[in-house]
């Protein structure tokens, strides 16, 4: 079925029918908002294709009693990244190691824009994307540990500014209870400790980082590291990964040095990662590793290590080949 993901159609359509065009213009709000609710880029750009879906398959008498499209569209989004998030969990039980958000890079970096020849391509989801603090690694992982009603309700009120009696109708809750849905999900993000500080705090950090990291210095990456550090490596089955967090900053040296041994010939890029200063590993030109960081005062508290490369869509040079470089699925298994 033809929906408004045709880039050609889009166009077309918005020209002739302007009520359209305000529908059409709505998918970038959805992608945001679908992105944060689901932590996961792909699964986002689905949820809004079943919105548009939706939405198409309804009469056009009945599109245009709809006083609010935008709205709607809002409301039936939030409602499929719902039911998304109920089967997340189980499906998640089946993932292979741990589950990391899919990491967005910067919109230099972004996959998509014009194709040799000035041909222009379809954008990718990625550059729908708003980054701001709201994506931040460090905040996604918490949202994670929310209930599916504790994040949605969070996100639509104290996120993208809903008022509560507008997320009631879109939860299926009553006004006081997603007052106490929001509220929770707030108590966990101050337990958790998700602020990482300014980013140009982080971002020499990170260099510094980098930089003891190429030199495969691990007295230099332990006193960069807090005590109770920990990586997170995320490979699905299809990169090698520690199948748990390594803990203790002596461990997560030893580890990074391990894995540039295994891997000659890695460089490693000062890049954006959801909004804050990260690290891309490349090898043989392929993106093999996106790592984002959170901070404890001056020190890294943090590593989430993406691997997988499905998640690796929007990021250069990723593909099948990526999937390769450190080994098999089994080689890093923690």
């Amino acid at each position: 079925m033809s929906t408004p993901s045709e880039p050609g159609d889009e166009r077309s359509g918005a020209q002739s029918d302007p009520g359209l065009s305000a529908v059409i213009g709505e998918r970038r709000q959805l992608i945001n908002l679908a992105y944060r609710m689901l932590g996961s880029l792909a699964e986002a750009e689905d949820a809004v294709q079943e919105t548009y879906a939706r939405w198409y398959a309804m009469s056009r008498s009945r599109q245009e009693a709809i006083e609010s499209p935008g709205a709607w569209l809002t409301t039936v989004a939030s409602r499929v990244c719902l039911d998304v998030l109920g089967s997340a969990r189980v499906r998640r039980e089946r993932y292979v190691g741990e589950w990391i958000p899919e990491p967005l890079p910067d919109r230099a970096e972004w996959i998509g824009g014009h194709a040799a020849g000035g041909r222009e391509e379809p954008a990718d989801p990625a550059d729908r994307v708003t980054l701001d603090e709201s994506v931040n690694m460090a905040f996604l992982v918490v949202l994670e540990s929310m209930t599916p009603a504790e994040r949605v309700a969070f996100i639509l009120h104290d996120v993208f500014r809903y008022p509560f009696a507008e997320v009631s109708d879109i939860v299926g809750r009553s006004t006081p209870a997603c007052r106490q849905l929001a509220a929770s999900a707030r108590r966990r993000l101050r337990e958790a400790r998700a602020e990482t500080g300014p980013s140009a705090e982080q971002a020499g950090l990170v260099r510094g980082f980098k930089e003891a990291w190429e030199a495969k210095d691990i007295e230099a990456l332990v006193g960069l590291l807090d005590p109770e550090a920990a990586m997170i490596t995320d490979g699905g089955g299809l990169a090698g990964a520690a199948l748990r967090p390594v803990e203790g900053a002596e461990r997560v040296a030893q580890y990074l040095v391990h894995f540039a041994d295994k891997v000659p010939g890695l460089v490693l890029l000062e890049r954006t990662v959801n909004g804050r200063p990260g690290l891309v590993a490349q090898h043989a030109g392929a993106t093999v590793t996106v790592a984002a960081f959170g901070l404890t005062g001056d020190r890294v508290h943090r590593i989430w290590a993406i691997r997988n490369p499905e998640k690796l869509r929007p990021w250069p040079g990723a593909g099948p080949g990526a999937a390769s470089a450190g080994g098999s699925p089994q080689s890093w298994g923690g």
